[in-house]
C-alpha cells in the first residue's frame, strides 16, 4: 500500500459503509469504518485517525456535530463531509467551520481524491476555489 495513512469511515448506511471501505482500500488506504459517531469516538482509532469522512444526517449525531465535538475535544482531523442532502447553507457553514470538503453522494471518485489529498497533505480546502 503506498498511504499508511488512517482513514475513518462514519456511516450509517451499511452497503454505502462498506462501499466506502473497499474503495479507501483500493486507493490504498489503510481505512477503518464506523456505524455511528459515537462509534468512532469510542475506538481506539480516533487518536489514529489521519483523515476523517463522515455522513451529514446520522441518527444521534450528525457529521458536523462530530466534527464539532471534536475540534471542542482538542481533535483536529481534517474531516470531509458527504450528503446525499446538499444545502448550499450548509455546505458554507461547514466549510466555514473548517471542514475540508462537502461533497454531494453519489461521491464523485476524483473529487474524493481530490479532497483526500488535501486533507492529508496540504492542510488547506480544494473547495475554496469553487
Amino acid at each position: 500500500m503506498s498511504n499508511a495513512s488512517l482513514v475513518s469511515v462514519v456511516e450509517d448506511d451499511p452497503s454505502f459503509r462498506d462501499s466506502m471501505r473497499r474503495l479507501m482500500r483500493s486507493m490504498g488506504y489503510s481505512v477503518e469504518a464506523f456505524s455511528s459517531a459515537a462509534d468512532f469516538l469510542a475506538s481506539p482509532r480516533l487518536v489514529e485517525t489521519a483523515c476523517l469522512i463522515a455522513d451529514v444526517h446520522m441518527p444521534a449525531m450528525t457529521g458536523v456535530e462530530l466534527y464539532r465535538h471534536l475540534i471542542d475535544a482538542g481533535y483536529a482531523i481534517p474531516t470531509i463531509l458527504m450528503t446525499a442532502y446538499p444545502n448550499d447553507i450548509d455546505r458554507a457553514r461547514a466549510l466555514n467551520d473548517g471542514v475540508v470538503c462537502y461533497l454531494h453522494k453519489p461521491i464523485d471518485e476524483r473529487d474524493l481524491m481530490r479532497c483526500l489529498h488535501a486533507a492529508l497533505h496540504s492542510g488547506g480546502s480544494p473547495e475554496e476555489d469553487s
